[in-house]
C-alpha cells in the first residue's frame, strides 16, 4: 500500500498507492445504444440497448430495456429484456419483464416477475457449474 521514494534531499518519503477497486460502467437512463456491448467489468444499465450484452456482472434498472441476448456470470434484472439470457447466477426482480429463454446455474425469481420463455438449467457443456452441479432454483417473496 505504501512505497518509499526518495525526495530531492535523498530522504525517504512514504507514498500511498491507490487501493485496487473493481471497475464498472454505467449506461444512463438517457442513453440508447444500437449494437453489441461487451465489458470485462461490471455493467449497470438504466438506458436502452438494442444489441447483445456480454459482461462479467450485469445490474439492470427498472426503467431500462434490453433487446438482445444477455450473457453474464451474474445478472440482476429489474427492467425488460427481449432475448435469451445466460448467467451463472441470475436474479429476476418483481419489476422485470423477460421475453426469451433463460439459461442459468442458480436462479432467484421474485413474486410478480413476468417471464415468458423457457427456463433451463445450463448443460455440462456450457460454462462452469456451481457446487455439486445440481440445479438451484429459489423463489423469493
Amino acid at each position: 500500500m505504501f512505497t518509499k521514494k526518495p525526495d530531492a534531499n535523498g530522504a525517504s518519503l512514504h507514498v500511498a498507492k491507490p487501493a485496487s477497486v473493481g471497475s464498472f460502467s454505467v449506461i444512463g437512463s438517457d442513453v440508447v445504444i444500437t449494437g453489441d456491448v461487451s465489458a470485462s467489468a461490471d455493467l449497470h444499465v438504466d438506458g436502452r440497448i438494442e444489441g447483445d450484452i456480454r459482461c462479467a456482472s450485469l445490474v439492470q434498472g427498472e426503467g431500462s430495456h434490453i433487446e438482445g441476448a444477455v450473457s453474464a456470470e451474474s445478472a440482476r434484472l429489474a427492467g425488460s429484456v427481449s432475448g435469451s439470457i445466460s448467467a451463472r447466477e441470475l436474479v429476476i426482480l418483481k419489476t422485470a419483464r423477460i421475453h426469451g429463454d433463460v439459461h442459468y446455474d442458480a436462479l432467484t425469481i421474485e413474486q410478480g416477475a413476468d417471464v415468458e420463455g423457457r427456463l433451463a438449467h445450463r448443460t455440462p457443456a456450457e460454462p462452469a457449474r456451481m457446487g455439486d452441479g445440481e440445479p438451484k432454483l429459489t423463489l423469493a417473496s
